[in-house]
């Protein structure tokens, strides 16, 4: 499976931003995406969690109220839209996808480039 975030961008306090994780591979809606985030001097760190079928998904505290996890895998693609920005969200963005329905980065087989998101006025 080869993944491909986009979307990031500069945006303001408060503003919203959708980033988008396309995927190749017929057997995408097999497998658990996950949203992660590294900020600048920090570790990576979980974000959020889909199972294959979209029917359970999971958030950091950090995010949870703010962010949304979705996919479409009609069109192989992972979503996460992100509300209410601040600048602690500052952070290169990855996806990845794997077989299991975990937080931590290790149970991740493949991931995307990552995409830069800034949140500043």
């Amino acid at each position: 499976v080869q993944l491909q975030a986009s979307g990031g961008g500069l945006v303001q306090p408060g503003g919203s931003l959708r980033l988008s994780c396309a995927a190749s591979g017929r057997t995408f809606s097999s497998y658990v995406v996950g949203w992660f985030r590294q900020a600048p001097g920090k570790e990576r760190e979980f974000v959020a969690v889909m199972s294959g079928s979209g029917g359970s998904s999971f958030y950091a505290d950090s995010v949870k109220g703010r962010f949304t996890i979705s996919r479409d895998n009609a069109k192989n693609t992972v979503y996460l839209q992100m509300n209410s920005l601040k600048s602690e969200d500052t952070a290169v963005y990855y996806c990845a996808a794997g077989p299991s329905y975990r937080r931590s980065s290790s149970s991740y087989d493949y991931w995307g480039q990552g995409t830069l998101v800034t949140v500043s006025s």
